[in-house]
């Protein structure tokens, strides 16, 4: 997506507007859901290339688009780390 093409104010996984300046700080260490969510909701709504989101927060593409489908198939409630286990044994059985 080309700059140009890129928004400046999307809504949010919380339903609030999103703005870069509203996304994580560059240096977060501790990704909570909301701050993962906001970062998926970011690339999605065309706030942030994945690119662009992938360099800013020194995220491979396959932990990201992890990410992404956690919140698709579960929820925010799939980005918890603790719940990984639950989800992947609930589609094995």
């Amino acid at each position: 997506m080309a700059r140009e093409d890129m928004k400046t104010m999307i809504v949010g996984p919380t339903g609030k507007p999103l703005t870069l300046d509203d996304l994580p700080s560059v240096n977060t260490q501790r990704w909570v859901i909301r701050r993962k969510a906001e970062v998926v909701a970011a690339v999605q709504g065309g706030l942030l290339s994945l690119e662009d989101a992938c360099k800013r927060y020194s995220l491979s593409v396959e932990e990201f688009l992890s990410w992404q489908k956690s919140i698709n198939e579960n929820g925010l409630a799939g980005l918890r780390t603790t719940r990984l286990q639950k989800y992947r044994n609930a589609k094995s059985a």
